[in-house]
């Protein structure tokens, strides 16, 4: 325990469904009527739970007593009100509750910002080989959700070959940009909203990479019930970064290595078909094909 650090504090719904916990987690606390989802949250991370009564009433004060105790850890909390969009990330400061932009939000932020900077900077061309791969597991009509539709770019090219797509991103600057060229697109948070569908394939083509391995988790099992094939593009490498290339402001950055990725598809529920490894100007990139288990 680190007593110069606040803690941070993980706060999720009550009725929390497939939580996207990424952090190293020191315990869980709940209110009364959150404790069975407490309880599962725990057994599943491997971390104690405590039941705290007043938290529905006193959310303030009772985390106020949870962050002294853990300085310098994270902690999960269920039940705590403090009028804030859930799931999300608060640490106290000493001024109050600070509510803390996850890696995922700051990306966005960057896109939003510099969003024709990035259209300049990525090819014309669309994703011919996570196309021509998706195309080999569903035919021409199939109705196909996007993720991270961004210039629209990879739509144009699925609807030149049959595909019904829904164009879609969590950035406001890039739906503007897809509405400004004629076309329907929709705000979708990959994270944190529902996929809506039956869909009969899921399609992202360099969007997982903005992903922590947690958060991909979650995304693969919403996936899996909105479409039966999955095709997606991410890096291939290690570890992760954070890189200001080409737009001038921060970017964060997952990598994966092929037999991992494999692993959290099969745990997600998914059955691998085909990976293609291909190499761009800034390394090496994994195709996806993945179909329902």
């Amino acid at each position: 325990m680190n007593l110069m650090c606040p803690a941070r504090i993980l706060l999720l719904p009550g009725d929390v469904q497939d939580p996207v916990v990424g952090d190293r987690i020191a315990q869980v606390y709940a209110g009364p009527f959150e404790a069975a989802a407490g309880t599962r949250l725990a057994e599943h991370l491997g971390v104690r739970l405590t039941v705290v009564p007043e938290l529905a009433q006193r959310p303030d004060d009772e985390l106020q007593a949870i962050a002294d105790l853990h300085r310098g850890e994270t902690v999960v909390v269920l039940g705590a009100d403090l009028g804030l969009k859930l799931p999300a990330i608060v640490e106290h400061t000493g001024d109050g509750w600070t509510r803390v932009p996850t890696d995922n939000e700051v990306t966005l932020s960057t896109y939003e910002q510099a969003s024709e900077k990035f259209r300049e900077s990525i090819p014309k061309e669309p994703n011919e080989l996570l196309i021509d791969l998706l195309a080999e597991g569903v035919a021409p009509g199939a109705r196909v959700l996007e993720l991270g539709s961004g210039t629209g770019r990879d739509a144009l090219e699925l609807e030149r070959r049959g595909f019904v797509v829904r164009r879609t991103d969590a950035t406001q600057a890039f739906l503007e940009m897809m509405w400004a060229d004629g076309y329907d697109a929709d705000r979708l948070n990959a994270i944190t909203d529902d996929f809506g569908g039956p869909y009969d394939a899921v399609f992202a083509d360099a969007v997982f990479l903005h992903f922590d391995r947690a958060q991909l988790a979650g995304v693969l099992r919403k996936a899996l019930r909105a479409a039966p094939v999955l095709a997606f593009a991410t890096r291939e490498g290690k570890g992760e970064e954070w890189s200001n290339r080409n737009l001038d402001l921060p970017r964060h950055f997952v990598m994966w290595q092929e037999e991992p990725l494999r692993e959290l598809l099969t745990a997600t529920g998914w059955n691998v078909e085909q990976v293609r490894r291909s190499e761009s100007r800034i390394g090496f990139w994994f195709s996806v094909l993945a179909t329902r288990a």
